[in-house]
């Protein structure tokens, strides 16, 4: 499979879901009306109304918990982007007590690792990537902070400050990385799809004798269901369009 496809298989799958729920849709209306077992179909009719509320609530429900999942790893990932540049600028801001070339070499290291971060690793992050030449200017970020000069340059205190914030910001970095990585649970989109079909079979049956009204209360369903859940999974990663997180924070970072 092409690179292009692993990394945005998404969006294959939320046009699967789009229309294949309206496949399923018209294909139910096809065997209930027009095809050869519209008559045996037709046998099981008297299905009462309140019954599609029970199978209707269950997909209802997981479709909100899917939902619910990919928007917190969105927000997840804008938090851990503003983690990481707020740890950045507080290096910056303890590093204001040292002498004039280790102070100068501090805002140098943060500021190349920020510039890495935002131009060559951000594009990687949408195809659930990370950057090698980031992950060294971090090290050379935790090497500079750490060097015994700067640990006698400056109080233990806003030292051992200063490190824990390098700490911070990597495992920031560590947290938009995995969640850049998140992908479509198999199990979980297979079941929700299940259920979906199974309330649209309910209200199928429901309507059986009324063919008008089946076709429009199948229509609804599918239209009500399927941009839905489509939706859900074009966003599955935070760091994708069309709802990706901006490097702003961190690439603030380069300038000055």
């Amino acid at each position: 499979m092409p690179a292009f496809l692993v990394s945005y298989d998404h969006y294959l799958l939320a046009a699967f879901a789009l229309f294949g729920t309206l496949g399923a849709a018209a294909l139910m209306l096809f065997l209930a009306h027009k095809s050869r077992f519209a008559e045996l179909i037709r046998q099981y009719r008297g299905l009462s109304p309140p019954f599609v509320n029970v199978v209707g609530v269950l997909f209802a429900l997981t479709l909100a918990f899917l939902a619910n999942d990919t928007w917190n790893a969105h927000d997840r990932a804008v938090n851990a982007v503003y983690h990481e540049a707020g740890a950045l600028r507080s290096i910056q801001a303890l590093a204001a007590p040292l002498p004039a070339p280790q102070r100068q070499a501090v805002t140098q290291t943060v500021r190349s690792y920020a510039d890495s971060a935002a131009r060559q690793e951000w594009p990687l992050l949408a195809h659930r990537q990370s950057s090698e030449q980031t992950a060294q200017a971090m090290a050379v970020l935790l090497e500079t902070l750490a060097h015994p000069d700067m640990a006698q340059s400056i109080a233990p205190s806003i030292h051992a400050e200063m490190l824990r914030q390098a700490v911070v910001a990597r495992d920031a970095r560590e947290s938009r990385i995995a969640l850049s990585k998140t992908h479509v649970n198999p199990l979980k989109w297979l079941g929700m799809a299940f259920l979906g079909l199974l309330t649209m079979m309910s209200i199928a049956m429901v309507y059986v004798d009324q063919p008008k009204a089946e076709i429009l209360a199948i229509a609804l369903f599918a239209a009500a269901a399927a941009p839905t859940a489509a939706i859900v999974l074009i966003q599955g990663n935070p760091f994708q369009p069309p709802s990706s997180v901006s490097a702003a924070p961190i690439a603030e970072l380069t300038r000055g």
